[in-house]
């Protein structure tokens, strides 16, 4: 069976990161009753923390770059869990942080980084419910976090 997943990654230019290990007391995903949950992945971008608060000193533009960071090592975290992304039948869902000023109000355009991509990577199945929410801290001092729910098909 050819890996569809990894096919239109490539196609897109995409190599996956390495998983980041947890930087706390917890597992990067747990897969139960057909799903897989994804821990919050913080926006690395070429290996590098991308640090700050959205309407300080994080540009819009800049903050969608780092979403798709944190896509791309939830698809890391994901295939490290499942060994091929096939297994993904469809995302359910993406929660956002993304650390701004109160009033920066554009997160839903940061989001869209990492909602983006996972059209890109799954077509329709990447189509997705999510939240979108301005916090004024995340961990590390990074900009944006985001986790993940995929249903999966039978092993």
């Amino acid at each position: 069976m050819t890996d569809t997943a990894a096919a239109r990654l490539a196609e897109l230019g995409i190599t996956l990161p390495v998983p980041a290990a947890p930087v706390a007391a917890y597992v990067p995903t747990v897969e139960a009753g057909g799903f897989l949950y994804v821990s919050g992945q913080v926006s690395f971008v070429d290996g590098e923390l991308v640090k700050g608060r959205l309407g300080e000193n994080v540009s819009l533009e800049d903050g969608v770059i780092a979403a798709r960071g944190c896509g791309l090592m939830l698809l890391a975290q994901a295939q490290a869990a499942l060994g091929s992304l096939d297994r993904i039948a469809r995302v359910v869902k993406l929660g956002a942080f993304i650390a701004s000023t109160p009033d920066f109000t554009d997160q839903p355009k940061v989001a869209n980084g990492a909602s983006e991509l996972m059209v890109a990577v799954f077509g329709d199945a990447g189509k997705h419910s999510r939240s979108a929410v301005g916090v004024p801290v995340l961990p590390l001092g990074c900009a944006v976090e985001i986790d993940a729910v995929f249903a999966l098909l039978p092993a």
